[in-house]
Parts: structure tokens; sequence; C-alpha cells
């Protein structure tokens, strides 16, 4: 069996050159037997490893992640990982407890947290917790007394904030030193400066690690999310089990799904009452070109103004009122004032070791012109291949489009008629084929790119995905409007759009997971009474990886833009994705409940880069309904029997343009971003911050 040295020692394990070495440090002390029936130990009792901290010293450790190991890992391998959760972080280790699973000799470790760990981590991210006189303090460590239930983990931070600190603290492993990991040939000796936990992956030792369910709060959870008829949605209890930035996804659902009840609502009275619009709606969803003589054009003109004008106007209210939605959660949830801290490279990030000149410590660095390189001579011209793949794709449409218009003129049948379809059809399959296929090869591009920071690379990312995303499904729809100015032609393909949209997300969001969760995912979770505690946790990791919210976001973005861009030609588009997102709500819940493992969610304070997405698209509304409106041949008739020229009226629409972005920014102003209590009490969290920093700064300076 390897040994490792004392040494070593500072990388997190500690030596083995003698058993009695091991007796004496009580913080890598580890006893292979099996896991109690309920995993209830005392802390450091029977195979948790124990702590040295008293205040740490627990009568309940609640297993909060799950490590699986390759299959040819040596035992001593992974006594000596064991050793290095365990180890304080002083000596380089996490500072976290483990459990060897059945024995030693096992293809798992069980993770779970002390109390001193939790509470460190706590204030190195910078969460709020409840102060003993009731308010909302960003936590203190040395202070931790005086918050409320600091010495209840269960009460004092939520299950998702457990686990993340789990994921948090072994993602943090740093070797102090060059170091070789005993049970494995010297090819995977550990550099000073290496990310351990990444090292490990690249070795086959880590396979996989993911946070594990309980079940218990999982079935409260569920009755309370989607089994039952309420509406209203368990926003508190979602965050406190999967962590704020699923729950903030699905306030913003619920929020924006609630607001679509207006535009609905109007969207049907303004069919309802105009009896040309009427025929519009028809004749968008039959295919055909006939459409009523009935002289009304002036009522259906005056509805798509004000279908326009609201749709431009309802986007801006809508993102302003999700702002203080949000500002208000974020205080509630304490991620109102999180750390901005000098980030610790991803563990994705490789690069030749340097001392970093901000930092000065030894870390992997990788220039920023290598950076750039990549990103012009590869990324660039890659997105342009698929940008290039979508207008290929639009063309095709347009062929394909004038095909079927020239067989209904010779068959003129209600076969001609349904064919009239088939283009819209096989280009939405081919725009979510290459919408698929483009996530996959911008997630290689921006890991080729090799940003340092976690949060350079999710925003790179979202980048590359959301210009392809605005182009992919908007760029077919904007050409038929700004240069084949093509208005029944638009309404048809938009209606298109929103009802196959609408099929393919009820078989999408509700069958399949429903056949998934009978047949497949159902298998997966049935366990007996009798069944080790381990093979239960076991089967949580046969589960498919939780994809994320990425397509979820998009999909609701897309959403956004057909109703603040193009709803003002089609009425009705509110009213459809209001049955679709009050089905999406549930089914949403249901797959990240039962069909997926539950996933690591870090504390948020707000959606990051997607709100931004979403305030582009409302301003850029005011551009395209302005534009739709102009061809209107209702109001271009209304225009030439005042005897306007085209200049004037260009003009004029120019005019009108700059009237409604101007009111969208007062409304954008006269609405603030968060309510004043909110305000008064960050301001009062920053201020009480400042006089914390000031006061460790002045004892620092006595000392």
């Amino acid at each position: 069996m390897s040994k490792v040295d004392e040494d070593e020692g500072q990388c997190g394990s500690r030596s083995e050159t003698a058993q009695q070495q091991e007796d004496k440090s009580r913080a890598v002390k580890v006893q292979c037997s099996g896991l109690e029936g309920t995993m209830s130990a005392t802390t450091g009792g029977p195979g948790w490893t124990k702590v040295s901290c008293p205040c740490c010293v627990s009568e309940r450790v609640e297993p909060l992640v799950l490590v699986k190991l390759g299959g040819k890992v040596r035992p001593e391998t992974k006594r000596w990982l064991i050793r290095l959760i365990g180890a304080p972080q002083k000596d380089g280790g996490a500072a976290l407890l483990a459990h060897p699973g059945e024995d030693a000799s096992g293809d798992i470790i069980m993770v779970s947290a002390p109390r001193c760990t939790l509470l460190r981590a706590t204030e190195e991210l910078g969460l709020c917790k409840t102060y003993c006189n009731g308010n909302m303090e960003a936590f203190s460590y040395k202070n931790r007394d005086n918050f409320k239930d600091s010495d209840n983990m269960d009460m004092f931070l939520t299950l998702a904030e457990r686990q993340y600190i789990v994921k948090y603290e072994l993602d943090g492993l740093w070797a102090q030193r060059d170091l070789r990991i005993p049970g494995l040939t010297d090819s995977y000796t550990l550099q000073h400066r290496d990310n351990i936990w990444r090292k490990l992956g690249s070795a086959g030792v880590i396979l996989d690690m993911f946070p594990l369910h309980n079940q218990e709060k999982l079935k409260d959870l569920s009755k309370a999310w989607y089994s039952g008829n309420q509406l209203a949605q368990p926003l508190d209890t979602v965050n406190g089990y999967f962590g704020s930035s699923v729950a903030f996804y699905f306030s913003f659902l619920d929020c924006y799904t609630w607001s679509l009840l207006p535009p609905a609502i109007l969207g049907l009275s303004i069919t309802y009452f105009s009896g040309k619009v009427h025929n519009e709606m028809l004749e968008s969803i039959s295919g055909s070109g006939v459409i009523s003589n009935e002289d009304d054009s002036r009522p259906a003109v005056c509805g798509h103004i004000i279908q326009a004008v609201f749709s431009m106007l309802w986007s801006t209210v809508v993102m302003e009122m999700w702002k203080r939605r949000r500002s208000s959660l974020s205080y509630h949830w304490g991620t109102l004032h999180l750390a901005e801290r000098f980030a610790e490279p991803r563990p994705g990030f490789r690069g030749t070791l340097g001392v970093n000149p901000v930092t000065g410590r030894v870390e992997p660095l990788f220039p920023d012109w290598q950076r750039d390189l990549r990103m012009a001579l590869v990324s660039v011209p890659v997105v342009g291949l698929f940008l290039g793949l979508v207008l290929l794709g639009m063309l095709c449409f347009y062929w394909g489009e004038a095909q079927m218009q020239q067989l209904h003129k010779d068959w003129n049948s209600l076969l001609s008629q349904t064919l009239l379809y088939i283009p819209s059809v096989l280009h939405i399959i081919y725009t979510n084929v290459l919408a698929t296929v483009y996530k996959m090869v911008a997630q290689s591009l921006t890991e080729y790119e090799n940003h340092r920071e976690e949060s350079a690379f999710e925003n790179h990312l979202t980048a590359k995905v959301l210009v392809f995303t605005f182009f992919n499904y908007f760029a077919v729809l904007f050409h038929i409007a700004f240069f084949k100015q093509d208005l029944p032609m638009l309404r048809k393909r938009l209606s298109s759009l929103l009802i196959v949209t609408q099929l393919v997300n009820q078989v999408t969001e509700v069958v399949i997971p429903f056949l998934v969760d009978m047949f497949i995912s159902g298998t997966h979770r049935r366990a007996n009474e009798d069944e080790p505690q381990e093979d239960k946790f076991r089967k949580q990791g046969t589960l498919p990886v939780f994809p994320g919210l990425f397509a979820e976001y998009i999909e609701l973005l897309v959403q956004f833009g057909y109703l603040s861009l193009f709803s003002c030609v089609y009425p009705l588009t509110a009213v459809l994705l209001l049955i679709n997102n009050l089905t999406e709500i549930r089914s949403d819940a249901y797959k990240i409940c039962k069909l997926f493992r539950k996933p690591f969610s870090p504390p948020v304070a707000n959606m990051g880069v997607w709100q931004v997405a979403f305030e582009v698209l409302s301003f850029v509304s005011v551009v395209s309904n302005c534009w739709l409106l102009l061809l209107s041949p209702g109001l271009q008739e209304l225009f030439q029997e005042g005897g306007m020229s085209s200049t004037n009226i260009l003009l004029m629409a120019v005019f009108v343009e700059h009237v409604l972005i101007l009111v969208k920014v007062v409304l954008a102003v006269l609405i603030p971003d968060e309510p004043d209590w909110i305000r008064k009490k960050r301001e009062h969290i920053e201020y009480t911050s400042m006089q914390a920093l000031r006061q460790q700064k002045l004892l620092s300076d006595e000392s």
C-alpha cells in the first residue's frame, strides 16, 4: 500500500507511515463500518470522519452529497481522499465530513458538512441571515451567535445552500505543493496549485458528484407544487430545496404567465369586435387568401394600433414589476448582498503556472491575447457558419412555400390547403434541431476559449446562444415583415409557429415526461424498505443529469419576442402563450422533481444576463411594431385619404417611435426597480457591512 508522507499532509492528506498518527488526528479518523439505517450518527461516530471543534459535534449527520468513484480505485486512494475531505482548511483540506459507504473498498463516499465550515462559507458567499433583532444582515462568522438559529444548521441554512457549500469547498481544493496520490501512477502527480478535484476527475478517481434528495421534503414539495389544484407556487419551499437560481426561474415564469392575462383579454376583444381582424385570424389558420370585403378597415386599424401600443408598454411594465418582485425575493432569501470577491479560477480553466499579478499567488495563467485570438479565428467563424445555416433554412422555407402555393392554385383542394403548412412545420423542426446542435457547439467553443472565471464562461456562452437564438427564431419573421413586407404571410407564419410550438411543447413537456417517469425513471426510484441506504442513494445517480434552465429561459425569451415584437399582426398570440404556460409551470416542476437528479444551485440575486435580454427585446419591440403598423394596408389607406406623402408618413413613424421609446424610458424611471422598504434595507445592510469591515481593520491595526 502506498503511503503519504507528513509534508504531503499540507495538501489535505496525512502521514500513513504509522497507524498511531491516524488515531491522534480527530479530524481525519475514519472508521469503515456501514452506515446506520437512517444515516443518524454522532459526528465522529461510526463511519464518519471526526471533528475537532466541540460546537460541530452533532447527534445526527445528514448526507448531503454523494461522490461516485471509479471502479478501479484502490482502497488506499479512497482512504487518502476521505482524509483530504475531512482535513482542516489550514492543512489544505475541505473541512467536511466524509463516510466511506458500506466499506473501504466501495465506490461511493458520502459527504456532509460540520457547523463551522457551513458558517464560514456563509460569510464567504456574502449571504444575509436573520439577525437577533429580526432584520436581515450580512452574516459575520465572528458575530455568529447573534444570528437567529445559527446553532441549528437545518434552520439556519436551506438544504440547497448546505449542498452547494459542500460543492464549493470541494471545487476549491488546490494543491499547496507537489503531491503524489496514493494508488495512482506518477503521471497523475499533483503539481503546485493544481485543482485537486479536477485532477482526480481526469484520473478517473472521481466519476460523478451530485446532491442527494431528501425524500420526505421532496414529497411534501411535490404535493404543494404540482400535485394539487393550487394556483400559487410555494416559492420559499422551492428556494429552500432547489436553491435560488431555480426559484427565480419559476418566480419569473409565474409572474410572466399571469401578466399574459391583460394582453390575452385585449387580443380576444379585438378579434371578437373587429370582423376584419377575425377574418385575418381565420385566414392565417386556414391558409387561404380569401378575406371578407366587409368595409370595417377603420376598426381593424384601430385594433392593431391599440394592440401594438399596448404590447410596447406592457413589455416595459412587466419587466419593471418583475424587478421589484425580484428584489423582494432576493432580500427574503438572503441573496440581496452577495459578496463580490476576486474569483478563483474555475475548475475547467487551463494554463501554465505563474504568479497572478493581482493576488500574488501561484496559479494557472492564460494570456488574454490567446483567448482573443481563439475567439476571433475559431468562435466567430463557427458562429457565422451556423448563422449561414439559418439563412439556408430560411431560403429553403421560401422555396417550399412558393411550391406549396403553386400546388394549391393548381389543385385547390382540402389536401393542398393542408400541405400549405408543410414548409412551416419542416422549418420549425429544422430550427429546433439546429438550435440543439448549436448549443453543444457553443459549449465546446466556450470551453476552448478557456475563460478564467465561471461568470465570464457563462456570459460568453449565453451571449453566443442569445445571438443565434434571436437570428434563428426571428430572422424569417423580420425578413417577411421588413423586406418582403407581406403581412398576410407574416401572420400565417406566426400562427404556424405558435400552434406547432404549442403541440410540440405539450408532447415534450407533458406526455413524454409522464411516459419517461412511468417506464424509466420510476423504476430507478422504487426501493424496498429493507434496501440498504447506499443502494437508495446510488439509484439517484442513475437518473439523468438536470440539463439546467438554459433551454427554459430560451423558450420564454422566444415567447416574449413573439408577443412584444409581432402581436399587433396576430392579437391571439397572448392567448396561445397563456394556455401553454399554465401547463408549463406544472410540467417543469414535475420534471425537476421526478425525472432528473437534484442539481447544485448557487445562490443568486437575479436572473443575470437573461433579464438584460428581455429588456433589449422590449425596446426592439418599439421599432418592430411601428414598422408593422406603417405597412398596414388599412393605415396606408387612411394616410392616402389624408393626402400625406410617403416622406411625411415615414417622418411621422420615426417621430412616433421616438415618442414611444421616451414613454418606455419614463415608465422605467417612474417604476423603481425595488420597493422603498427594500432600498432602505439594502442600504442598511451595506452600511453595517462597511462598519464591520472598518472595525475589523481597526482591530488588526491595533494588534
